[in-house]
């Protein structure tokens, strides 16, 4: 039994580490590229070796002359709206339909829950078009209202999950107590479900952050471009240089994976809420 748990051991570690190094893969080449100078580039030294005389020009070149410092805030300004606006309102909807009960109650939720099943390609044509109607287009309230209406559905859905998990005797004491339905969301319902919160905005930071369609279907100003379309303008602009391209993309990828690394325990936490119960 002790050589099969072993054997295991080694089998299971074995993987991971294949799999780790797989997936680290992509982004250890495109630091190494980032660090080389464009000699190194042109020569065609192998793409799997690490730069003979790094240098971090390139990151200097891709911050200032790239206009990545915009694109940046352009980010920045999008993201956190986008998260915080999404959060609000699917907390607030989460809530409804955790506590209140009315004929729609069902139907709503599957309206929810299907919107989640609907390709946002689909949606671009019909996105675009109301966005021109309304003035939307090539605004940052155009992509904020958009992202915060298509990750409602998901939110919602999320966070409802958790809210039912609570007992209903807090709200009936509150109740009694003579609470609001408002004072009773803002006082009980978000301090408990705060894990929660900080676990699906990590989510949606990071997709809000990363996302390419929405920005391209509803910005064509350079100076609104978020860092994913930046990045589009980067490639047209050094075609060549992939080590400026390559610093520019580490850049756009270390701010989600900062985020994560510094709130990974309210991540996990909230991951884990309700999974035991006492």
């Amino acid at each position: 039994m002790n050589r099969k748990k072993v054997l295991k051991a080694i089998i299971f570690y074995s993987l991971s580490v294949v799999l780790v190094i797989m997936w680290m893969l992509p982004f250890i080449i495109s630091i190494f590229t980032s660090l080389k100078t464009m000699d190194e580039v042109i020569l065609g030294i192998r793409w799997w070796e690490p730069p003979k005389k790094p240098t971090f020009e390139n990151y200097v070149i891709a911050w200032r002359e790239a206009n990545m410092k915009r694109y940046f805030i352009n980010t920045f300004i999008i993201t956190s709206l986008s998260v915080l606006g999404a959060l609000f309102v699917s907390s607030l909807s989460a809530f409804a339909l955790s506590w209140y009960n009315f004929k729609l109650k069902k139907p709503l939720l599957i309206m929810f829950v299907s919107g989640m099943l609907i390709p946002f390609q689909m949606l671009m044509i019909p996105v675009y078009r109301f966005s021109v109607r309304t003035g939307l287009c090539d605004t940052y309230w155009g992509v904020i209202l958009f992202h915060i209406a298509f990750q409602t559905g998901f939110c919602t859905f999320f966070l409802r999950n958790f809210m039912v998990t609570i007992p209903r005797s807090l709200f009936e004491a509150a109740k009694i107590d003579g609470a609001g339905d408002f004072l009773i969301y803002r006082k009980i319902m978000m301090p408990l479900i705060l894990p929660a919160l900080a676990a699906l905005g990590i989510l949606e930071f990071t997709w809000i952050w990363n996302d390419y369609l929405w920005s391209l279907v509803l910005i064509q100003s350079d100076s609104l471009k978020p860092v994913t379309l930046g990045l589009t303008t980067l490639q047209g602009q050094w075609v060549t240089s992939w080590n400026v391209i390559a610093a520019g993309a580490n850049l756009a990828a270390l701010v989600p994976i900062v985020v994560f690394l510094i709130f990974q325990r309210y991540f996990i936490e909230g991951l884990t809420l309700g999974s035991v119960k006492g």
